[in-house]
């Protein structure tokens, strides 16, 4: 179950790779037959300006062999006693028998008998009720469980979790006090972490992706981390928002569509626009910078963006060198963003430096970057008809 197959066209993200002390176990299979992992993210009460990586390493070693270099192998201590001079231990068919140090917790008579649990595949509806009380014996308040997938394919990225997720989540837990009482818009959530980061502060978080799998999946997310979330008031509503499509789904038979009310509110009310990792294909992008400007454009009020995300490699064969095409792209968007005049709204565009604390262990590489854009409607000027042209 911990083995990680690859294929040619999936791509696996480094959080899942590195995550210190981790054992990848298989919980369930979704609707459409992937497996589902569940991965532990404790939240430090108090940030770290550095987390130091050896000492991460260190509490790895230590989770792999408890034990650690406390005893030594008989060679060793004949080698003490022997001054190095030892004769190689040879069975009875003159092959070198190598001695193993013995397993203090070693079970007589051979392994415990374990048998395989048979997963089943998630019904449409997820129904939580029959493990809630389990969870929040086993749930620390401190602790977020994620349920995800491993290895993907490029248009399913969104169940896993990403670094910049867990850059944006930082970046909310350090500054508590500015998302506090707020009505906040995520686009691109994937899993859900940094909406339910969102939802310690904010009052009311609208968590969209696409796809009804992946929103079942953040919803699942979501109803597992109630521990979180309930305590400080905070809401999340999970929602369908396509950034290739001009408006939202107000069908009601629609899954994880919206409520007029729920429209109303999103542009009467929102204050914070949020995106994690979601600068990964061109044409992705152009939707993203679209719906960003369609909706600051309709809002009522001044809003303020955040996209986390980080910069990939990739050798092209088109330029025979190492680039970052998906990067270049999204610094292009902002650009043209920012230089948009077309006298309804305006976007200041600024690199938020990556000096406060860190609350989540992960990895918080040089490639990471957060970006703030402030949107700011213009105001309505009032053009009065000269009174020649009138009566001409």
């Amino acid at each position: 179950m911990d083995q990680i197959t690859f294929h040619h066209d999936t791509v696996l993200s480094d959080v899942h790779m590195h995550l210190s002390g981790a054992r990848h176990l298989m919980t369930r299979l979704n609707s459409v037959g992937q497996p589902v992992f569940v991965s532990r993210f404790k939240v430090l009460v108090e940030g770290h300006d550095n987390i130091d990586r050896e000492k991460v390493l260190d509490q790895k070693e230590k989770l792999n062999d408890p034990q650690g270099d406390t005893k030594t192998s008989p060679c060793q201590d004949e080698e003490k006693d022997g001054e190095g001079n030892v004769e190689p231990f040879l069975d009875e068919d003159g092959d070198l028998d190598v001695p193993h140090r013995p397993r203090e917790n070693s079970v007589v008579g051979g392994r415990d008998l374990v048998c395989p649990v048979i997963l089943k595949q998630s019904s449409p509806v997820i129904e939580l009720e029959e493990c809630e009380e389990e969870e929040e014996d086993r749930c620390s308040k401190d602790v977020l469980r994620i349920e995800h997938t491993m290895a993907t394919t490029l248009e399913d990225v969104g169940k896993q979790v990403w670094r910049g997720a867990l850059l944006l989540a930082d970046f909310i837990l350090s500054k508590p006090e500015l998302f506090r009482g707020s009505t906040v818009l995520e686009l691109g959530a994937g899993t859900g972490l940094t909406s339910i980061i969102m939802a310690t502060t904010a009052t009311r978080v609208y968590c969209t992706d696409v796809g009804e799998d992946l929103l079942r999946l953040c919803k699942r997310n979501i109803s597992l981390n109630k521990h979180k979330t309930e305590p400080a008031g905070g809401e999340v509503r999970v929602k369908h928002l396509d950034w290739l499509q001009h408006s939202l789904c107000t069908d009601a038979g629609v899954e994880f569509s919206w409520t007029e009310e729920e429209v109303a509110d999103l542009y009467d009310n929102t204050r914070f626009i949020v995106a994690a990792d979601v600068c990964y294909d061109d044409d992705l992008t152009d939707g993203l910078f679209r719906t960003l400007y369609r909706l600051c454009s309709s809002f009522t009020h001044s809003c303020t963006i955040f996209i986390s995300l980080e910069k990939r490699m990739n050798f092209t064969l088109r330029h025979m060198d190492v680039t970052c095409q998906a990067y270049n792209h999204f610094r292009r968007c902002l650009s043209q963003l920012q230089d948009l005049s077309d006298g309804r709204c305006v976007f200041r565009v600024e690199q938020v430096p990556l000096s406060f604390s860190q609350f989540l262990l992960y990895e918080r590489i040089e490639q990471l970057e957060l970006w703030k854009l402030s949107a700011a409607l213009l105001p309505l000027v009032d053009v009065q008809l000269d009174s020649d042209l009138l009566s001409s």
